[in-house]
């Protein structure tokens, strides 16, 4: 039987924003959580994601990132996924291992081992392995445009036999029959979640649980509203919101996540600086000054 972990809903997978001299600037991040989960109206976060640079963390800014986030969550009541990022299965195990015991995660956020790609059938033993050695439910991460593979519908059906897999962010840059067959033979205790921001819409639309997306930094109100929009079955009203956040979508991934995103954020006074960590580039200010734009479309609309 699978371990309950409630992973519906959106989930914003927060940057980490640096000072100019790119020191991590804790407030802010603790601000940017708050606001997520309170006027937002997340249902929960993610912590070390793609969109986190978690890859250019030390062990140190890590541990103070989870602390953060889980103070936030734990205050709100809110489940928070940690993302889990290696192609070292027993490294893996041990990061998951100290993940549990801190009783502060939902889940841990895991993409299918990158660079390495050791095949599907080395990608389930992977798997197996965290499911039985990690003692912390897995959402697996199919995204093969940073993998390299791309999970087949045999391999997400085995997956989401395991015990403790409990869900998938689903980011592989399509809509099509493996999404449709995915979506169409639900397994009780496995939530789909969307991971493709432009097209998160029909993906709800065709019966995701919920997603886990990087523009929601930006207008987490207007896709938590989208949501709502898609389970009341207010088509016309879900699809009018649902295109205009892929324009803004489109727009805030014209260059590499999260510049684009942190320079936004910048400039909406939310962040102390758009920096960002080589071998990532400040985004150009032009690709800012059209998803700034875009992100203050509705509110305008609004007020008028």
């Amino acid at each position: 039987m699978k371990r309950a972990a409630n992973l519906t809903g959106l989930f914003v997978p927060l940057v980490t924003p640096f000072t100019d001299s790119l020191r991590l600037a804790p407030d802010a991040l603790a601000r940017l959580a708050d606001e997520a989960l309170s006027a937002g109206g997340a249902r929960g976060l993610v912590a070390l994601g793609t969109t986190a640079e978690a890859a250019t963390l030390t062990a140190e800014e890590k541990r103070t990132v989870i602390r953060i986030c889980s103070d936030v969550c734990r205050a709100h009541g809110a489940p928070l996924i940690v993302g889990v990022g290696t192609n070292d299965t027993a490294a893996a195990i041990t990061t998951l291992r100290e993940l549990a015991q801190s009783g502060d995660v939902a889940a841990a956020l895991v993409p299918s081992p990158p660079y390495t790609r050791p095949g599907e059938a080395g990608t389930l033993a992977h798997f197996a392995a965290l499911a039985e050695h990690g003692g912390l439910p897995l959402v697996v991460y199919d995204i093969p445009y940073r993998t390299g593979q791309r999970l087949g519908t045999g391999t997400l059906n085995a997956l989401r036999r395991l015990p403790q897999v409990v869900g998938v962010k689903y980011a592989t840059g399509a809509i099509d029959a493996a999404a449709m067959e995915l979506l169409g033979s639900p397994t009780p205790g496995f939530t789909v979640l969307g991971g493709d921001d432009a097209v998160i819409s029909p993906l709800l639309a065709a019966g995701a649980h919920g997603g886990i997306l990087a523009s929601a930094n930006v207008r987490t109100t207007d896709y938590a509203e989208l949501f709502s929009l898609w389970q009341r079955d207010a088509t016309g009203p879900a699809r009018r919101l649902g295109a205009e956040l892929a324009r803004l979508s489109a727009a805030l991934f014209a260059e590499p996540n999260p510049t684009v995103l942190k320079g936004v954020l910048h400039a909406q006074g939310r962040i102390p600086s758009p920096a960002v960590r080589l071998p990532l580039l400040a985004a150009s200010a032009g690709s800012v000054r059209r998803a700034v734009d875009l992100a203050a479309a509705r509110a305008q609309e609004t007020a008028a």
